[in-house]
């Protein structure tokens, strides 16, 4: 349930405050966010979900539901951009984290 909350949110939230317009495309997934932990949890229309920072692209792509990403382990710093991938490269905005 609350991982569906969590979802929810992000999605109105980037429609909302026109964050999804800033790198376009209609790739779609599900990610939470529990401290510095970003997990994948529902692939939707991407092929893969990234997370970069100001230094680059934190970890490895998250491809499978349950694979995780921590923010901190790169020394990489806030803000930090989730982004889905869909099949012809189109890239999404799923969330920004601005702290951890």
């Amino acid at each position: 349930m609350v991982a569906i909350t969590v979802i929810l949110a992000a999605v109105i939230g980037t429609f909302v405050l026109g964050l999804g317009d800033q790198i376009g495309g209609s790739a779609t997934a599900g990610v939470t966010v529990d401290g510095d932990t970003v997990t994948l949890v529902n692939t939707g229309t991407a092929d893969y979900v990234y997370v970069t920072d100001s230094a680059g692209t934190v970890g490895t792509n998250m491809t499978n539901v349950g694979d995780s990403i921590n923010l901190t382990s790169g020394g990489g710093s806030a803000p930090y951009q989730i982004i889905a991938v869909g099949e012809n490269g189109e890239e999404s905005l799923l969330r920004t984290v601005e702290s951890v």
